[in-house]
């Protein structure tokens, strides 16, 4: 069989998933249509907006489907009539029993981390907020649990202890491309090592990466610096970690995302309580379990970001204040 020869259909939707489909697309794969979900309307004004792989189907001339529900018999005849030899699946729904089982060769998926390590909606989030060194791309063939099929291929990265969760994303997702690529090719050739992930499992039990929240995202202040760095720059540009500034007078609490912190020493003798904020050399700070942490960018809920210290100027706090905190 030759690229000509597969029939691929390729499901998924946001710009994760685009640029593996633009790599098959520009390797000369034949993509025989593309699965993404419907349409929906988006921001203040609820215009609809197309996601990022419809925008490149049609832009590519390629066969579009936007079902509704997976199960529905007029989805399931149109995605038979494709006659597809091959499924991949990235950054998309959990699939039924009734669709992944359909093309001959299988289905695979591109998942944002080292399977079994971090099974779940959100890989890339959990795994930095843990404060992991290391994560990466996996290939593997679906099964009926999420995310527990037969590993066919893995490619590791080192995270840096300032790398958000945003670079980290857009680093996988090149690598994830060429590593969709390669697991294609190897079908093709069809010289496939698939490994259970069992065997790679060890003493360690698998690590859930269950969807976020807006509670999950919520900073604990009394939690030690390290911690609320990870927590920080794992949601970090989105969805962005956040907490509620206290004044002490009887006014609403003021919602601010924290976008970047920064581990850096503290002037000495600046001590704070836990979420107890300060000015001091020209810095925001504040308090932890165990030291002041650098507030570098945050967002007051309706602005743009900012640097921590102009945010703290801008409340009339001077460096010898230390009566606002974050609640």
């Amino acid at each position: 069989m030759t690229k000509e020869d597969l029939r691929i259909v390729f499901f998924g939707t946001p710009d994760f998933a685009v640029e593996s489909l633009d790599a098959l697309v520009k390797a000369g794969f034949n993509v025989a249509g593309v699965v993404t979900m419907p349409d929906k309307p988006a921001g203040r004004g609820q215009k609809v907006v197309f996601s990022p792989v419809k925008k490149y189907a049609i832009e590519h001339g390629l066969a579009l489907l936007q079902p509704v529900r997976l199960k529905d018999e007029d989805f399931v005849e149109a995605l038979r009539g494709l006659r597809a030899d091959l499924f991949i699946v990235i950054a998309f729904r959990m699939l039924p029993e009734v669709v992944w089982t359909m093309p001959p060769l299988g289905t695979f998926n591109l998942h944002g981390s080292l399977l079994p390590r971090y099974r779940g909606a959100a890989p890339i989030n959990r795994a930095i907020m843990n404060g992991d060194t290391e994560t990466g791309v996996t290939t593997f063939f679906l099964k009926h649990d999420i995310d527990t099929g037969d590993i066919i291929s893995r490619e590791r990265i080192e995270v840096g202890p300032d790398e958000d969760a945003g670079s980290v994303h857009d680093r996988l997702m090149h690598i994830g491309a060429a590593l969709t690529v390669d697991t294609v090719n190897h079908i093709i050739a069809g010289d496939l090592r698939t490994v259970p992930q069992s065997e790679l499992c060890g003493d360690e039990q698998p690590t859930p990466a269950p969807k976020i929240f807006k509670e999950d995202c919520r900073i604990d202040w009394t939690r030690q610096s390290a911690d609320i760095h990870n927590h920080v720059r794992g949601l970090s540009p989105h969805p962005a970690a956040w907490t509620e500034l206290s004044t002490g007078e009887p006014s609403p609490l003021l919602s601010v995302k924290v976008l970047r912190t920064a581990r850096t020493e503290a002037p000495a003798g600046l001590e704070l309580a836990p979420g107890q904020v300060a000015l001091a050399a020209k810095k925001a700070w504040a308090g932890t379990a165990d030291c002041p942490i650098e507030l570098v960018t945050v967002q007051p809920a309706g602005k743009r970001p900012m640097a921590g210290a102009d945010f703290l100027r801008g409340l009339r706090l001077s460096e010898k204040d230390g009566e606002i905190r974050f609640a």
